[in-house]
């Protein structure tokens, strides 16, 4: 529930945020379309809001949610049916990834101009990257030109070094530029089942409007008929009509944590440090402490990554194994796969500070206008101590306004309901205390945001 684009760099602002700025600020952009999954809608909104300023003031936003994944073919195609019915199919596209960092604008705006060129020209256009070095995580394109002889999937690192020597291939970025109409003629052509299950879950969606934004939510029940693949192996490897543009644009997938600790500059050591870190004989590592000060002694070539919830400590010629925890994690129902001790919520987050047997303690930040469901709670009670800003809470039937250095109590079975109506942000404190702390233990009977 806090995936890779919200990771924020050193300039504050995060992967997603900055990948949302690319595109919009690029001459002529009418609108940005976000593709995400509908759980993660309020938290991508926030994002933009956050960073608006430095984006054109008519700038239209629109958003696709989706229920669960089903990789980009349907992603893209859906984002295509939208904007051929909105906008017409010579609309041009231009397919960005979330989770991407390009150093060099303006070699991206000349490498954007260029492929707009070979769009409006019919073709279905890929960004080739210069390969920097010989990388086995990325897939190459052979290419002459701005022709693709062929895409080669992940190599081996004695494959990798034969391509980058050669001079005749280039790293697939994974973003793409055509008009809605070319890829969905291509769609039609090579993958039917694909184009077809997500026109009807286009035309059946739910669709919305809000300040400043176009909602489209895809029903599950529909879009669980819409077969899973990526726009490279549906349309883009069987396509005679596809065009690439070589480019170097200082391009990073940040696809390890050793591609996110290049970000940072190395000390003597080489070693890159974030946070409260002390080393002694280190080399060549990558430490990030979010909170607890961490010492390191007599080691070379490790990842040491301690969050709240979660320390990983890998080799970081390995750092693409993390994956193998990831899914024993998942298969295993733990909570860490899905979400951090800090949970996002459309109002604000909450942390869990500490919790045992008939007891958790939460801090809860409400943003200003921020409004928590009218809700009850069937075996746990909760006092509420307000650190700073001011809290409007409806507790039975009686409203009151709790300020800082001032609490108040929430029995089992009341309704209640807590919103911040300050310009601060609300921080309190939350004890729980019950026979059952779940977070399923919630009755909501009114909420804004739309959750059940």
């Amino acid at each position: 529930m806090h995936p890779k684009p919200f990771i924020r760099l050193e300039n504050g602002q995060s992967l997603l945020q900055s990948a949302w700025l690319r595109g919009a600020n690029l001459p002529g952009v009418k609108e940005v379309l976000t593709v995400t999954n509908h759980e993660l809608f309020f938290k991508t909104e926030s994002e933009y809001r956050e960073v608006a300023g430095k984006a054109p003031k008519n700038l239209a936003n629109s958003f696709i949610l989706e229920p669960f994944g089903r990789n980009t073919a349907p992603a893209v195609a859906a984002a295509a049916l939208q904007i051929a019915a909105m906008h017409g199919e010579d609309t041009l596209m231009l397919v960005l990834a979330a989770d991407h960092l390009i150093a060099d604008r303006e070699a991206f705006s000349l490498a954007v101009s260029k492929a707009m060129e070979l769009a409006q020209g019919g073709k279905l256009v890929t960004f080739g990257i210069t390969p920097e070095a010989p990388e086995t995580g990325f897939g190459y394109i052979e290419a002459a030109g701005n022709s693709v002889l062929r895409f080669v999937e992940k190599p081996t690192l004695e494959k990798a070094q034969e391509y980058v020597a050669s001079g005749s291939y280039l790293w697939n970025s994974g973003i793409f530029c055509f008009s809605a109409g070319t890829l969905l003629r291509e769609m039609a052509l090579h993958c039917p089942a694909i184009l077809e299950a997500t026109r009807t879950c286009i035309a059946q969606a739910d669709k919305s409007e809000g300040n400043g934004y176009i909602k489209t939510e895809l029903a599950a029940d529909d879009f669980s008929q819409v077969p899973d693949d990526s726009i490279d192996y549906a349309v883009m490897e069987r396509s005679k009509n596809v065009a690439v543009v070589p480019c170097s644009i200082g391009w990073s997938d940040i696809g390890s944590w050793c591609a996110l600790g290049d970000l940072i500059s190395p000390d003597d050591g080489g070693n890159r440090i974030e946070g409260d870190v002390m080393i002694h004989d280190v080399t060549n590592s990558h430490i990030k402490s979010h909170e607890r000060m961490i010492g390191v002694v007599g080691v070379d070539n490790l990842i040491i990554v301690d969050t709240p919830d979660a320390l990983l400590v890998a080799d970081r010629s390995r750092a693409q194994d993390v994956k193998h925890l990831y899914s024993q994690l998942k298969s295993q129902g733990h909570d860490t796969h899905k979400i951090h001790r800090t949970v996002h919520r459309p109002w604000g987050t909450y942390t869990i500070l500490e919790e045992g047997p008939r007891f958790k303690i939460k801090r809860i930040v409400v943003k200003p206008g921020g409004h928590l469901s009218l809700q009850m709670h069937h075996h746990r009670s909760e006092h509420w101590i307000v650190v700073s800003g001011m809290a409007r809470v409806i507790n039975g039937d009686r409203e009151l306004f709790v300020n800082s250095n001032e609490s108040t109590y929430i029995p089992a079975g009341n309704k209640h309901r807590l919103e911040n109506p300050g310009v601060v942000d609300l921080v309190m404190i939350e004890v729980q205390s019950g026979d059952y702390l779940g977070e399923d233990d919630i009755v909501r009977f009114d909420d804004i945001y739309g959750r059940k």
